[in-house]
């Protein structure tokens, strides 16, 4: 096998950052899993919509396929703060406390008592100068890049026990290939055998098909039942699975591709097949083929 160039990376992963920046705390989570191609999903707090191209841009440089699914909190740590009077809501007091000023007995509420009034106060933190929220901005874009760092390297260590197992599945359908190559059910005389025995039993039921009529038929089903070219393309398709694995990298849907034509070939050497030991060869085929396609679901 060839030196991998690039590690296999898994689609499934998990990552988590955090950091400071400008009286500010925030923290990125981010969770990987497959797709058959890169969905990006992110829920930002209030006030990052500017940083969200760019944290597109970043995921879609390192990243090829998977659904990303990212979190981004923030939290001012000392916020400034201002108090706002909220005009329309005072104005529509002033005019309550005028309506009921001529048909009750009261003291006119104190202006303590009037702010007090929900609504009438509003609170709001002051905005960051844009020096600030441009260095802000800076210091999220690498948390962020610090999280796809470590997610990285949670899918190419998911990638390393993948490539284990998928090599596992080609060594299995490789040697069931073989199998099948070997199987004495392919061999000239056992073939010719059950053909022989079908041709005795028709005669010996006094058919009157014609015996000549019956020798073409037979040499057409043996023709038919043989599986020559499906072995030759399982043993391309086994060094072609090797292959991309020896390359490394964004394989897996190349590995999707090869994984459906190996069951393709598996089917039709089941379908030929007129042996018991041959069919249950090819059984055990699909199983393997079935279990190498599983896995490869999860290989970017």
């Amino acid at each position: 096998m060839r030196q991998m160039t690039q590690p296999l990376q898994s689609m499934t992963g998990f990552a988590r950052s955090a950091g400071t920046a400008e009286g500010c705390s925030f923290s990125c989570e981010i969770r990987s899993v497959n797709s058959r191609g890169l969905d990006i999903r992110m829920r930002l707090a209030s006030g990052l919509d500017a940083v969200e191209a760019d944290i597109r841009r970043l995921i879609g440089d390192r990243l090829n396929r998977g659904a990303i699914s990212l979190s981004l909190g923030l939290q001012r740590d000392q916020a400034e703060s201002e108090v706002v009077v909220n005009q329309q809501a005072l104005g529509a007091v002033l005019d309550a406390l005028d309506a009921l000023a001529g048909r009750i007995e009261a003291d006119r509420p104190r202006l303590d008592g009037i702010l007090g009034i929900k609504g009438v106060l509003d609170i709001h933190e002051v905005p960051l100068g844009a020096d600030a929220e441009k260095k802000l901005h800076k210091a999220i874009l690498e948390c962020v890049d610090i999280a796809l760092d470590d997610l990285i390297d949670s899918r190419r260590a998911e990638g390393e026990r993948l490539l284990a197992v998928v090599i596992e599945r080609i060594e299995e359908i490789e040697a069931l290939t073989e199998a099948a190559e070997a199987s004495p059910a392919r061999e000239r005389e056992a073939i010719l055998s059950r053909l022989k025995g079908q041709l005795d039993n028709l005669t010996a039921a006094g058919s009157n098909l014609d015996e000549a009529r019956l020798h073409q038929e037979a040499l057409l089903l043996a023709t038919k039942a043989d599986i020559r070219e499906e072995l030759d393309r399982l043993v391309a398709h086994i060094d072609g699975a090797r292959t991309l694995l020896a390359r490394g990298g964004p394989v897996g849907r190349k590995l999707d591709f090869l994984a459906q034509e190996f069951n393709r070939e598996a089917n039709t050497l089941c379908s030929k097949s007129n042996d018991v030991s041959l069919t249950a060869i090819g059984l055990d085929l699909k199983a393997a083929i079935d279990q190498l396609r599983e896995q490869i679901q999860n290989i970017e």
